[in-house]
């Protein structure tokens, strides 16, 4: 991929705003909301994925493991909730 093409629509919401604040605001909300749901995303892909292996050897504690892996995947999801409204608090408030 050629960095140009990356870096044009960065350019363009740039020019697009009144100065130069204002568009980095938006450059620093879609990087922030985008970190917000990378993490918490492979974060629970690897948690379904242990839990999935874990239940494969040791099939008689299921409803064990599921009940930890639905709070797992609930604080997980936390982080991303998180993350999202901290990217909502850079793009309307600050």
């Amino acid at each position: 991929m050629d960095i140009l093409a990356a870096v044009q629509p960065l350019l363009a919401l740039l020019l697009q705003a009144d100065n130069s604040a204002d568009g980095l605001k938006y450059v620093g909300t879609g990087i922030a909301a985008g970190t917000a749901v990378i993490g918490p995303g492979a974060g629970m892909g690897y948690l379904i994925g242990q839990t999935i292996a874990s239940i494969h050897r040791q099939p008689e504690a299921f409803d064990q493991t599921r009940t930890l892996m639905f709070l797992g995947i609930g604080l997980v999801e936390a982080f991303a909730l998180y993350g999202i409204v901290f990217a909502l608090l850079i793009a309307f408030v600050l």
